[in-house]
């Protein structure tokens, strides 16, 4: 059914958007793509199912520390792995091979302590009832994640457009160089940058643990491709684009199972999104702009 449908991808989208979200956000502000997001992601699917199955808390508990977990792990990639590379004005190449080093090493220490076979959270966490809304029926986990993606989507965007902080940031994603000479604390701004970046990716990393009832140390590397993907169809650096993004290849997989067949979903989805970028090359809300000084 048609309307099932929609439910199924408009979750699985929400998704994807809640993790380009934080890799736009980087790549936006910081001006580099960090490639350690889809471990950022793994991590804080870890750290809810520790908190669940170690801590006994509940999940509302283990979502928080799952965002205030990967948050950390993404400021403290920047203050020990990024900062050293501002400061030595390496090229953007050289940042994104060093994040490739760390997601590595997030991958083989959880993979050393929880081993490479599949967690999962235990049964009952969730309530496996399900909703009938206009002949749909939508489980609880699906209608969480819906809702929380949305709620994060739109508290960020209203903290980027309504806040002097927000304000902040897009004058430094504008000219980091300028956003200084303004009096912009930009160090500061580029670790609250990371912070949000990882906690949006690792709330992320809980949901769709959540949704496949799977976790694993290498669950983030097809994420972080879908990531790439997104922020690229969206707009390089552009939110709006990100959450447009996610949505269109959460769809695209999901109608593409539906009528076609599992076996086709990545070659449907990835194949639209190469056509659209044929038409548009800068993606939906891209500029065919260089980035300033």
């Amino acid at each position: 059914m048609l309307e099932q449908q929609f439910v199924n991808a408009l979750s699985l989208g929400c998704v994807y958007a809640l993790f380009a979200l934080g890799f736009t956000l980087v790549f936006g502000v910081l001006g580099i793509i960090n490639l350690a997001h889809g471990a950022v992601f793994m991590l804080g699917a870890y750290v809810a199912l520790t908190f669940i199955t170690k801590l006994g808390v509940p999940l509302w508990v283990a979502i928080i520390g799952a965002f205030v977990a990967a948050g950390a792990a993404g400021a403290v990639i920047d203050w020990l792995v990024l900062k050293p590379l501002r400061k030595r004005n390496a090229p953007h190449l050289i940042p994104m091979i060093a994040t490739i080093g760390v997601g590595i090493i997030l991958n083989n220490g959880m993979q050393g302590v929880y081993g490479a076979s599949n967690q999962r959270f235990p049964a009952g966490i969730v309530p496996d009832q399900t909703l009938v809304i206009g002949g749909m029926h939508v489980t609880v986990i699906e209608l969480a994640i819906i809702f929380l993606s949305f709620a994060l989507m739109a508290v960020l965007m209203l903290v980027m457009h309504r806040t002097q902080f927000g304000r902040a940031l897009r004058a430094i994603a504008e000219s980091p160089k300028a956003a200084w000479l303004l009096g912009i604390n930009v160090e500061q701004l580029f670790l609250v940058t990371s912070f949000m970046a990882g906690a949006l990716g690792g709330v992320a990393g809980l949901l769709i643990g959540l949704y496949s009832n799977a976790v694993f140390p290498l669950m983030g590397q097809p994420m972080l491709h879908k990531g790439i993907a997104v922020i690229i169809l969206g707009g390089m650096g552009d939110i709006r684009g990100a959450m447009l993004g996610g949505l269109f290849l959460g769809f695209a997989e999901v109608l593409s199972v539906a009528y076609i067949g599992s076996t086709m979903r990545d070659a449907v989805a990835f194949g639209l999104l190469f056509l659209i970028l044929l038409v548009r090359p800068q993606g939906l809300f891209g500029k065919v702009v260089q980035r300033k000084a």
